[in-house]
């Protein structure tokens, strides 16, 4: 298996068994291999994005993991923009 979205890959070694470039040492399924390689996908997008903010792709992770999300704010009478993030679509809430 391979992507073009990162250079590791995924080879079959028989037996139904395959072993991905940056999980050495592990004979995986191919479903647990593909799993595998969309995370490694995954990893090069976030890279991409933290780029963009001066941070290196461990920080980005640690920091959205370690850092408490703000407390949901009290509604407004006025109209406020908040951008919602899911699955790579933005939409505005009014």
């Amino acid at each position: 298996m391979t992507s073009d979205q990162t250079e590791h890959q995924a080879k079959s070694v028989g037996d139904g068994g395959w072993v991905v470039s940056y999980l050495p040492g592990r004979t995986l399924t191919i479903n647990q291999a593909a799993a595998a390689m969309r995370a490694a996908e995954a990893v090069a997008a976030v890279e991409a994005l933290a780029g963009q903010v001066g941070l290196t792709a461990m920080e980005t992770a640690g920091l959205a993991i370690r850092e408490a999300p703000w407390e949901p704010q009290q509604r407004q009478s006025e109209r406020t923009n908040v951008w919602i993030f899911r699955t790579s679509r933005r939409r505005e809430v009014r």
